[in-house]
């Protein structure tokens, strides 16, 4: 049931994912220009080009931050992520690795065998 849920999940995400591929190509042009405006509004030095540049910062940053299906398609490739992940580190949590303790209250069936056979 658990292999299941994650196929389910996965191809929901997987789509989710696909449907938003242009907003995520739009919202990564964004933060290109957003970057780009503030790397160059801390090199230049007159007035007027930290004023146009200043401008293309925050022309950047309402472009990305208005780009909520990219945001939702962030989520998606999140999910994707995990789902991938789960499945490739999936085991089997039913097996149950025995071994041998020396505690004697662990141990007791195992040793009332051994005590009871010497006095046969």
């Amino acid at each position: 049931m658990k292999k299941f849920g994650l196929v389910v999940l996965g191809i929901i995400a997987g789509i989710v994912a696909v449907a938003n591929l242009g907003s995520l190509l739009a919202l990564a042009i964004s933060a290109l220009i957003t970057y780009a405006g503030l790397h160059y509004y801390k090199k230049s030095d007159s007035t007027l080009l930290k004023l146009f540049w200043g401008g293309v910062l925050v022309i950047g940053l309402i472009t990305a931050i208005s780009n909520v299906p990219a945001f939702i398609g962030i989520i998606a490739l999140i999910g994707v992520y995990y789902v991938w992940n789960k499945w490739n580190k999936q085991t089997d949590d039913n097996i149950i690795e025995h071994q041998p303790s020396s505690d004697p209250f662990v141990n007791f069936e195992r040793q009332w065998d051994e005590i009871t056979k010497n006095n046969r």
